[in-house]
């Protein structure tokens, strides 16, 4: 296979990865598929939910349900394969027994106590190893998981849907919406990739949030994030949705007076690996004066709405700029997304 033929068939493994984000916690997502000596694709699998196959076993499953042959194939895997025995057994091994001569893969295994494993065991065996291929892209697919085994921290996502003047109410007896149906559609997609939803008690009495996963964006089996509420006061209504719906049993309240790097381990223990910040002005402008984000989603509406509340409060310790700049068009709004970096 050439270089060329390599990325465009971790492409199809990457694709498959991506059905497994926010699905997979506290393990990574990852995509793998299966190719002959003939350049055809034989198998493909993603890794569905702790405790069950991986990507790997999933594109072997795959290919002998289509009554395909698997020896002398090529496994392209986002992530390098696991040498381990965990709830599952060892890739490494299903890869090896099963005939596969050759490996490609993409990120590698951020986990300092398993990374290069997986090369070591295959070229042991005989079979030819290539790593680092679309190494960036599958990187960004386990950035949450590469958070969290390194540091025992969530993975932080900010979200904010704001005016062109970065307001993110509008003036008393309008509408509650600053941006449109589209964006706030999209934005679903986020709660998805995530295993917690942060507001702040202002953000509750406002709003009444639900916090919910709604629509078509939400996966089969993905369970509802916890829902996160950080109070001084404690001053909370009762009747809130998140306290009498359905989900109420995954709401949690956090009370008094808490760092944001407090408020992370306190879900660290809860097994949270990803959670997303819904919170108003003064919460946002407090996880971002103390670094802890990650990641950045930011929804711009056209619109002004003047003296109201605004998307970051606070003093900030300098300027944050975005690396990494995505622009997604939705509608009328726009949707500017990136890694934060410190000035």
């Amino acid at each position: 296979m050439s270089m060329a033929d390599d990325e465009d068939f971790m492409r199809l493994a990457l694709e498959q990865a991506r059905l497994g984000m926010g699905l997979t916690s506290p393990n990574p997502a990852v995509g793998a598929v299966l190719v002959n000596g003939e350049g055809r694709v034989i198998g493909k699998g993603w890794h569905r939910k702790a405790g069950l196959a991986h990507a790997e076993v999933e594109a072997l499953r795959d290919a002998e349900a289509n009554g395909e042959a698997v020896e002398g194939a090529t496994a392209y895997v986002t992530l390098e394969p696991c040498s381990t025995h965990g709830r599952t057994g060892a890739c490494t091994d299903a890869l090896r027994n099963a005939g596969v001569t050759r490996v490609v893969y993409g990120a590698r295994d951020p986990n300092p106590a398993h990374a290069g494993m997986a090369d070591e065991v295959l070229r042991g065996a005989g079979m030819e190893v290539i790593s680092g291929v679309l190494k960036e892209e599958c990187d960004e697919v386990i950035r949450p998981f590469a958070k969290w085994i390194t540091t025992g921290l969530p993975y932080v996502m900010a979200k904010c849907g704001q005016s062109l003047d970065g307001r993110i109410t509008r003036p008393e007896g309008e509408s509650q919406w600053i941006t449109s149906e589209l964006s706030r559609s999209h934005a679903m997609g986020l709660r998805v990739r995530c295993d917690a939803i942060l507001v702040g008690g202002e953000t509750l009495r406002r709003d009444d949030p639900r916090l919910t996963l709604r629509g078509e964006a939400v996966p089969e089996g993905k369970v509802q994030p916890w829902r996160v509420v950080v109070t001084r006061s404690g001053d909370l209504p009762h009747g809130a949705k998140v306290f009498t719906d359905e989900w109420r049993e995954r709401t949690m309240v956090l009370k008094g007076e808490f760092s944001f790097g407090g408020i992370l381990q306190e879900l660290a223990t809860r097994g949270v690996m990803s959670v997303l910040l819904e919170c108003g002005g003064n919460l946002m402008g407090q996880a971002f004066a103390e670094r802890v984000v990650d990641e950045v989603c930011w929804y711009v509406a056209p619109r002004f709405c003047g003296e109201t509340s605004s998307s970051v409060g606070g003093v900030l310790p300098g300027s944050v700029r975005l690396e990494r700049v995505r622009h997604l068009s939705l509608g009328e709004d726009v949707l500017v997304s990136g890694v934060p970096v410190w000035e």
